[in-house]
């Protein structure tokens, strides 16, 4: 009977560490990018 719930159980962790990498790897990226993008940003409102 301890079978399902401890694969139910290990499927819950697998998701939390992908999105765990995920988080990390969306961070990484806005702070790579994010004053590029601000700089794109702030280069096209005054042509609006």
């Amino acid at each position: 009977m301890s079978e399902p719930s401890r694969e139910l159980g290990q499927g819950f962790v697998e998701y939390a560490m992908i999105m765990l990498l995920v988080g990390i790897a969306v961070i990484v990226i806005l702070a790579l990018f994010g004053p590029a993008v601000g700089n794109l940003y702030s280069q096209i409102i005054p042509l609006i």
